[in-house]
């Protein structure tokens, strides 16, 4: 009698936490012209910003930004007209080591202190099908500005059950090289392409979310 009780309550329970999950899954759907247009602020608890360099020619060293932000201007009618702008606090660089995150604010790097955001604007965009786009835009880093283009991904769109608030799933990546924007020591153990993505979701500020 005690196994038949522990297997209902299992069952029960069982249940109960797949109704639950079903209320909050979103009715996501992954088509540009059934996304809504709008204004979109990013969501940075569900972002992500990465860098990626060479070391030594022997691996890829890996480091993120905790403290950026970025807003999208979207019209799946006219994605031409879409508009991305980013900006990042250099001083937010995380490398899971503090010495070697003060290096990187100083003046042979990001020069945090006079330069403490990098950012960036877009200024076209190129659909390539499979919801995939070319952004071109220009890129501020240390004072110096360049054209720049990034790969970018609409993953979809949905209403986040939890936040009640419609949400786009975005993803880019890109490469630029250090030495054009006044980053150029230690080129012969660094090397000079940095590879950037970015993961994030963004929050539409339409008051009818």
């Amino acid at each position: 009698m005690g196994l038949f009780k522990h297997f209902g309550f299992a069952l029960f329970t069982s249940l109960l936490l797949s109704g639950c999950s079903a209320l909050v899954t979103p009715d996501k759907t992954d088509q540009i012209g059934a996304l809504k247009p709008g204004t979109y602020q990013i969501d940075p608890q569900h972002s992500t910003l990465l860098f990626k360099i060479e070391h030594l020619g022997l691996s890829t060293y890996v480091g993120r930004f905790n403290d950026f932000g970025a807003s999208l201007e979207f019209d799946p009618a006219n994605i031409e007209a879409t508009r991305l702008s980013a900006r990042v606090d250099t001083a937010s660089v995380d490398v899971d080591d503090s010495i070697i995150e003060g290096t990187l604010q100083n003046s042979d790097w990001f020069h945090s202190e006079q330069f403490p955001q990098a950012a960036f604007t877009s200024t076209a965009i190129k659909p390539l099908g499979d919801n995939r786009f070319i952004f071109t835009g220009d890129l501020t880093l240390r004072g110096v500005t360049k054209s720049v283009s990034f790969q970018g991904r609409f993953n979809g769109g949905a209403t986040n059950l939890l936040t009640r608030r419609y949400t786009l799933g975005f993803a880019a990546s890109g490469t630029i090289n250090r030495t054009d924007f006044g980053v150029d020591r230690y080129t012969g153990l660094v090397g000079e392409e940095v590879k950037l993505e970015f993961y994030a979701e963004f929050q539409r500020q339409s008051p009818s979310d």
